[in-house]
C-alpha cells in the first residue's frame, strides 16, 4: 500500500519541496490504511482484481489524510500528535498543513478521474468521494463535532455526528472498491449495510480510547473530547452500554456480509480486529 501512495505523491518541479515534504510527511506516516483497505476488499468481494482498485483506494487515502491534517489545526481539535508523531502544522507550520490539505484533496479527485477506468466508473467514483467529502458528509459532520455540547447531548445528534464525520468516509471506501470492480447493486447494498454499522463501531471504539486509553499507545492525546465538552458515546451512555453496543452493531455488520460467502470473510476479520485495537 505505501508503494502505491508513495508513487503517486511524486510532483513536478513546481512543487515547493517543503511542501512535497509536507505532503510525504502526513501520507507515508504509519497508520492503519483502514479506508483503503476496506476499498480493495470490497473490490475483491465484488469479484474486482486489486489492480484496478488501487487508484480509488490510494484516493480515499489522500482524502482522509487531509481531513486529519485540517482536524489537526489549532482552529479545529488543536491536537500535537497523530499517528505517534508531530501533527503537521507541528512539525511544519499552520501555512504549510492547510496547503497539504488543499493540495491532497485535489490530488485525490486527479487521481480518481485520471486512473480509474473506465470513464462512467471514474465519474461515478468522483461523485462518490465528493459527496462522502462535502458539507453534507465529513465537514458538515465535523462542524456539529466542533459545536461539542452546546448544541445539545442525545443520542440521535451523536450518531448523526458519527455517521457523517466517520462513517460518510468508511462508506464511499467501500462504495468505491464495489464501483471499481462494477458490482451489482445487491452487492453495493449489502457493503452500505455493512459500512453505516462499522462507521459506528469504529467511532465509539474510537471515543472510548480517548476516554480511557494509553496516550503511549495510542500515539496521541487521550482525555481530550471531554476536556472541550465534545460528544462521545461513553460520556452520553457510558463505557459498558458503549461495548453493548459495539457488540450488537458488529453482529449486524457480519449478517449484512451474508450474500458474499467467504469472499467476503476479510471485511469481518478486519472490522473485528479494529474493534480490538488500542490504537
Amino acid at each position: 500500500m505505501n508503494e502505491a501512495l508513495s508513487a503517486r505523491l511524486q510532483f513536478s518541479s513546481g512543487c515547493p519541496e517543503r511542501l512535497a515534504e509536507a505532503i510525504r510527511y502526513v501520507v507515508l506516516a504509519p497508520g492503519k490504511r483502514l479506508r483503503p483497505i476496506l476499498t480493495l476488499l470490497a473490490a475483491r468481494a465484488c469479484g474486482g482484481e486489486i489492480d484496478r482498485a488501487m487508484p480509488a483506494a490510494c484516493a480515499v487515502e489522500f482524502l482522509h489524510a487531509y481531513s486529519l491534517v485540517h482536524d489537526d489545526l489549532p482552529a479545529m481539535d488543536d491536537d500535537d500528535l497523530r499517528r505517534g508523531l508531530l501533527t503537521c502544522h507541528k512539525a511544519f507550520d499552520e501555512a504549510t498543513a492547510i496547503l497539504v490539505g488543499d493540495a491532497l484533496q485535489a490530488r485525490a479527485f486527479e487521481i480518481l478521474a485520471t486512473e480509474v477506468t473506465p470513464a462512467p466508473s471514474a465519474a461515478r467514483a468522483c461523485a462518490l468521494l465528493g459527496h462522502a467529502a462535502g458539507a453534507s458528509q465529513l465537514v458538515g459532520g465535523q462542524a456539529d463535532d466542533l459545536a461539542g455540547v452546546e448544541a445539545g447531548c442525545d443520542l440521535e445528534r451523536l450518531q448523526a455526528i458519527h455517521r457523517r464525520k466517520t462513517g460518510a468516509m468508511i462508506l464511499a471506501s467501500l462504495e468505491l472498491g464495489c464501483c471499481c470492480a462494477e458490482g451489482s447493486e445487491e452487492q453495493r447494498q449489502a457493503l452500505v449495510a455493512f459500512g453505516e454499522r462499522f462507521g459506528l463501531v469504529f467511532q465509539i471504539t474510537d471515543d472510548l480510547l480517548d476516554a480511557s486509553g494509553n496516550p503511549e499507545v495510542v500515539g496521541k492525546r487521550v482525555g481530550k473530547d471531554a476536556q472541550r465538552g465534545k460528544l462521545t458515546y461513553p460520556a452520553l451512555v457510558g463505557e459498558e452500554e458503549s461495548r453493548r453496543q459495539i457488540e450488537q452493531l458488529m453482529r449486524e455488520a457480519n449478517e449484512s456480509l451474508a450474500c458474499f460467502g467467504d469472499v467476503a470473510a476479510p471485511l469481518g476479520y478486519l472490522a473485528q480486529a479494529l474493534v480490538n485495537r488500542d490504537r
